[in-house]
């Protein structure tokens, strides 16, 4: 049988009946490998893939005062540089989604009307519609902060979609339990469970984690995302399922018992994604953490105390735990003063 001279690239159909090129291998992130079968572009983007970097397509030079001059002058930025490597990559890609479809079109020739009109393309998938709004806003906010457009930022005004409130689904207590109950207090995914619960850490973070985040009973990291350093003390119940972990493994959380193959980020999601599956519960990483928020802000934490867990860089976000468990709480006293 004649070798595969693409490993992880297997040949799929989409949904609008497209044949592609579909890269899946052990360390990498997934994703679809550009250009004709072969080709110069399609030999580049696999190199590209296998390096987990996004693939950016070799283009003329751009005419000045388009998107696509103004998203390659943003990718130059320390700005743009000085983003978490994980956030960079995503930012990257859905860049290059829009200066595929709009790259060509003019900075200042884009309106309020335009965005909008761009947004109600994307009614059914509101969180994309209102990505790609921001992400507009981005763009025209350098151009006119940085680079000196005299135009107005096109995306004021416009209204995003109506998201659900809550976002991702919390975990219950009683889902945490299951979730252990199914896997066992010792293995792999129960450790996960713990770390992330008692260290608030997004999943690019706590992928990352391992001995050298632990000090004086502390444990410390630095957001991906942000840079914001985070330094909280080591829970008991945390440190109950980290004292078996041996102190030569990189990571505390390997792909293998070999103890020196990390997960991807996404790769990292997909696999949790799945020990949740399995155990029967609508959790994900990201609802952990919220499970922790909400946890403090029901014991009486404060929005900065949360913002701190969180690794998070002003108190918005925790002011929504803080204020919903209040809410529980006076209803708490309120029904006990009923007779």
């Amino acid at each position: 049988m004649k070798r595969n001279p693409y490993p992880g690239v297997t040949r799929v159909t989409d949904r609008h009946g497209k044949t592609r090129w579909r890269f899946r291998l052990k360390g990498c992130s997934s994703c679809y490998i550009q250009g004709t079968y072969g080709s110069k572009e399609f030999e580049a983007s696999y190199q590209a893939a296998k390096l987990d970097k996004p693939f950016e397509i070799a283009r003329t030079k751009a005419k000045p005062g388009t998107f696509d001059w103004l998203i390659t002058q943003y990718m130059r930025t320390k700005t743009f540089r000085d983003i978490g490597d994980v956030y960079r990559r995503n930012l990257s890609l859905e860049m290059e989604r829009f200066r595929k479809d709009h790259g060509h079109r003019s900075i200042t020739g884009l309106k309020k009307k335009h965005v909008e009109a761009l947004m109600e393309a994307k009614r059914e998938t509101p969180a994309a519609a209102n990505k790609l709004k921001k992400l507009i806003g981005r763009l025209c906010r350098y151009a006119i902060n940085d680079l000196g457009y005299a135009m107005t930022d096109p995306t004021q005004g416009v209204k995003p979609f109506k998201m659900n409130a809550d976002g991702y689904h919390t975990w219950t207590d009683p889902e945490i339990s299951q979730f252990l109950a199914h896997h066992g207090e010792g293995s792999l995914p129960a450790i996960v469970l713990h770390l992330i619960l008692y260290t608030g850490a997004a999943r690019q973070d706590v992928n990352r984690m391992g001995w050298h985040s632990i000090y004086e009973n502390r444990i410390c990291y630095s957001r991906g995302k942000t840079g914001e350093l985070v330094d909280l003390p080591l829970h008991a119940n945390l440190e109950e399922f980290l004292i078996n972990i041996p102190s030569h493994q990189k990571t505390f959380i390997t792909q293998t018992k070999s103890a020196d193959e990390s997960y991807t980020t996404e790769s990292f999601g997909n696999w949790f994604g799945k020990q949740c599956k399995e155990a029967g519960v609508p959790g994900s990483a990201h609802g952990l953490r919220k499970a922790g928020a909400t946890k403090l802000a029901e014991a009486g934490g404060t929005e900065f105390e949360i913002m701190t867990f969180l690794g998070h860089s002003n108190p918005g976000e925790a002011r929504k735990y803080v204020k919903k468990a209040n809410r529980k709480l006076m209803a708490d006293n309120a029904m006990a003063k009923l007779k």
